[in-house]
């Protein structure tokens, strides 16, 4: 094979690999992909807690690191419906004990659902609770208003229910 060809092979082939990574849309158009993505498959946590945070949100759920915490719509019946590769998109917040309540959380809201992996996520109002890989920084709230995955993501309120305004964007 020429030089020539071989570079239109290999380019051929990676925009194959990459048209069939998962996309998703944010609510300002942006669009996200797989290409971006990387780190831990779950938010894990010895002792998961929920704490609550001020965002240009209001005031919302995140884990122990100050990381959002989003519901995705798709979850019923306290059931995760984010396996696979959603859920390297997607962390559960993973606890191996008791999860606890943090300032402003409420314990009574707090609980664990099994995952089909067998390890046990965290909930709060009954809705599984995750992360988002592209929120890198506490406080940062991406994943506000994505569809990914055959559903919506949201942040909670501190009384556990879905906030549904969109997070402002701030360019630097």
């Amino acid at each position: 094979m020429t030089r020539t060809r071989l570079t239109t092979f290999l380019a051929g082939a990676a925009v194959m690999a990459l048209s069939a990574l998962p996309v998703a849309t944010a609510a300002n158009g942006a669009v996200i992909s797989s290409a971006t993505h990387a780190g831990p498959a779950t938010a894990r946590a010895a002792k998961a807690t929920v704490d609550v945070r001020g965002t240009t949100l209001g005031k919302i759920l995140v884990n122990s690191g100050g990381r959002t915490l989003y519901l995705f719509k798709k979850d019923s019946a306290r059931k995760s419906a984010c396996t696979g590769e959603c859920a390297k998109f997607w962390p559960p917040l993973l606890a191996s004990g008791k999860p606890t309540a943090g300032p402003g959380a409420s314990a009574s809201k707090l609980g664990t659902i099994r995952r089909p992996d067998g390890k046990r996520q965290v909930t709060y109002n009954g809705h599984p609770l995750y992360t988002f890989q592209q929120d890198t920084k506490a406080g940062q709230t991406n994943g506000q208003g994505l569809t990914a995955f055959g559903a919506s993501w949201f942040t909670l309120s501190r009384s556990g229910n879905q906030i549904s305004g969109h997070a402002a964007r701030v360019r630097g």
